[in-house]
């Protein structure tokens, strides 16, 4: 794809961000610590990253899904755990308010999350209800003026240090399914809310996950989000929203797997020559790039798609996302393997990317939901 120049500014941005502040020693101390310093997410949200592509009247960069992507790629590169900092507000977070929230919910939520303020995130899983989000078994009673919301919600991304999350509860149980399903903006301070354990991950530490229980929280009907009973139907639409996010994430991973497994391999020697020279290597790489491009031209279509609110963009985010996570873990992988015994070693970057890299296939939407959505459309 052949990018206009506002789009390689876009990318000039992120790629001198992700250099100059990403530096090997902070991520080497995200990963021994799990913390993700205050004061580079301060620097992200300065440098606009948060409101990618919210309009300017929200606190954001009123930019597009393709500079949104790209900025992933970039930052992807580097850190992946950067990528989901940066997606959340842009996505998850931000996502169901821009597509449902009134005026005064953009005002009030919106623009302090597009300014790096406050963090909101997106509860949506459930222990039982994972792939099957329409098996959502929290509720929501009403009382008044208010919501009394219970349940539980699993492995969502940033709930200990979330402000506020978007919950998704049943407020009708007569209804089956994914019917009857509301969503609602829930203040993480009020009485009855609680957090689980932070989730010890495999990867993408820096970024805390956990559970999310309900214990009779009164939510004021002011902060129910869209229409009672289409909750579900926001939060598939915001989950197209995160598949782009995902795929472009899982194209700058890749990316930065690539860069390695090539710069390793003209500098490592066996036999008297640099293992680049070997046939076996030079063919695995070859490949590698390939699937790799072909990857991009993938998230980008779906971010144009997206951008020119195609009745296509949904078919395209789950393509994207399912070929590019799937690539991404294969490109990985073979970075480890060029890099023989040192690439299990944690002081080589391609042991983090290959542990960072395996939640793109599960999260958002496995890719075995990603084939569903494709498969179902193909066979209307």
């Amino acid at each position: 794809m052949i990018f206009s120049e506002k789009h390689e500014l876009v990318r000039k941005l992120a790629r001198d961000f992700a250099e100059k502040e990403l530096t090997k020693e902070l991520l080497d101390q995200i990963e021994e610590t799990g913390e993700y310093p205050k004061e580079l997410l301060d620097k992200m949200a300065k440098a606009g990253f948060f409101g990618i592509k919210t309009p300017a009247k929200y606190g954001g960069q009123g930019s597009d899904f393709l500079s949104y992507a790209i900025t992933l790629e970039e930052l992807g590169r580097v850190s992946a755990v950067t990528d989901i900092w940066v997606s959340a507000p842009n996505s998850l977070g931000g996502g169901p308010l821009m597509l449902a929230g009134t005026e005064e919910q953009l005002q009030k939520y919106l623009v302090p999350i597009a300014k790096g303020e406050k963090i909101m995130a997106f509860g949506l899983t459930e222990p039982n209800a994972g792939s099957d989000a329409g098996g959502t078994t929290s509720t929501a009673v009403r009382d008044g003026d208010y919501w009394i919301l219970n349940g539980r919600k699993t492995f969502i991304t940033t709930a200990p240090v979330a402000d506020w999350t978007i919950i998704y509860a049943k407020t009708d149980r007569s209804q089956k399914g994914s019917r009857g399903i509301s969503a609602f903006i829930m203040d993480m301070k009020l009485p009855g809310v609680s957090v689980g354990k932070n989730e010890h991950k495999m990867g993408i530490i820096g970024c805390p996950t956990s559970d999310i229980i309900m214990e009779d929280v009164r939510v004021h009907k002011d902060d129910m989000l869209g229409e009672e009973g289409k909750g579900f139907s926001n939060a598939m639409k915001t989950l197209d929203i995160g598949r782009i996010g995902v795929a472009a994430m899982s194209v700058g991973v890749a990316q930065g797997a690539l860069d390695e497994a090539v710069k390793y391999a003209k500098e490592r020697k066996q036999f008297g020559r640099r293992i680049a020279d070997f046939q076996a290597i030079s063919f695995m790489l070859a490949d590698m790039a390939t699937k790799l491009q072909a990857a991009k031209e993938l998230v980008y279509r779906a971010a144009q798609l997206k951008d020119a609110n195609s009745p296509e963009s949904g078919q395209a985010a789950s393509m994207a996302k399912y070929f590019a996570a799937e690539i991404c873990n294969e490109i990985a992988a073979k970075a480890v393997q060029i890099h023989g015994g040192y690439g299990f070693i944690k002081e080589y970057k391609v042991e983090r990317i290959y542990r960072d890299c395996r939640v793109f296939t599960i999260f958002e939407g496995t890719s075995q939901v990603q084939q569903m959505v494709i498969a179902g459309n193909l066979l209307k």
